[in-house]
């Protein structure tokens, strides 16, 4: 699967999928002025417009009355009002009791905090809503499928580089290993050095001057980065292109190792994180084939 298909399928497994209905796929929208507490709330009786002479809102009646039952059965969007100090932002809930009294309606829910929240202004677009529609505390329901609405606006959001392409990046390959180093013969040795200790283990290794499917550069180093299932950034010299793939491969989920000729040449943002020092020299490459088939050896485990 292509990243960017690999990203839209991790979104699309955080939003579930509704297994049972008795009604068509439908969700309330719950408006109020400063929002909803995180398990109950109420609203005036007269906010509720559910009517019964409404094709959607007939569906919630028993005998001529609003069934609680019946409302307890979809999901509902808990939102405040467009510009109060409430959150701008709406959340999944699950209605868990309503009583429906003359003059104020009470809910209590179980808001479900393992699927994204949608913003006032992606929701407006979404329903196509008016102006005011999310200024007016009240309670409606759509008759739409709420959690796919959610995906889409999750999908809107995805990482969509314009530079180069996740698309046309190859699946992972579970035994590549890709090293991010400067281009320089004073690094051939280095590269040998990786390229011995990584394959010694069973692993294969590239680096972007190895391979040439693409008209631009940067793609290859993508698609390499992509395809790895560990990259390996030398920040010896402090080459501003391997910081750039190394952002690359974290953006992108990647796991990195790092490796540098000196302490001084890691950058302040990537000091927090392990990486393995090593001398240019015959002693000091020995050690850094060691040290990597050390680490290399200890993260296969974890991935078992």
């Amino acid at each position: 699967m292509p990243v960017f298909g690999a990203i839209l399928a991790q979104i699309s497994a955080e939003i579930p999928l509704k297994t049972s209905r008795s009604l068509k796929d439908m969700f309330h929208l719950l408006v109020a002025y400063n929002g909803w507490d995180d398990a109950a709330g109420t609203l005036k009786r007269s906010r509720v417009y559910i009517e019964e002479d409404d094709t959607v809102g007939s569906k919630f009646y028993s005998n001529g009355k609003l069934d609680g039952s019946k409302l307890k059965e979809d999901p509902a969007l808990l939102v405040s009002e467009t510009g109060t100090y409430g959150p701008q932002f709406a959340r999944v809930a699950n209605i868990t009791d309503i009583r429906l009294g003359y003059d104020k309606v009470s809910i209590q829910y179980t808001i479900d905090n393992s699927i994204p929240t949608i913003s006032n202004d992606e929701l407006s677009v979404a329903l196509s809503l008016g102006k005011y529609d999310l200024k007016h505390t009240c309670w409606t329901v759509y008759d739409l499928d709420l959690y796919k609405i959610l995906l889409q606006n999750q999908q809107k959001r995805a990482i969509s580089p314009k530079i180069f392409s996740l698309e046309e990046s190859y699946p992972q390959d579970e035994n590549l290993i890709s090293i991010m180093m400067p281009f320089g013969a004073e690094f051939d040795s280095i590269y040998k050095t990786l390229e011995k200790a990584t394959t010694s283990l069973g692993f294969s290794c590239l680096r972007a001057d190895n391979i040439w499917e693409h008209h631009t550069i940067i793609q290859d180093i993508v698609t390499i980065i992509a395809r790895a299932k560990v990259v390996i950034c030398d920040c010896s010299g402090k080459n501003p292109n391997v910081f750039y793939e190394a952002g690359i491969a974290h953006a992108i989920g990647k796991e990195v190792i790092f490796i540098t000729q000196s302490k001084q040449d890691v950058p302040f943002d990537l000091q927090h994180l392990r990486y393995i020092h090593y001398l240019p020299n015959s002693e000091g490459l020995n050690k850094l084939s060691e040290s990597l088939k050390k680490k290399l050896q200890d993260r296969r485990l974890m991935w078992i």
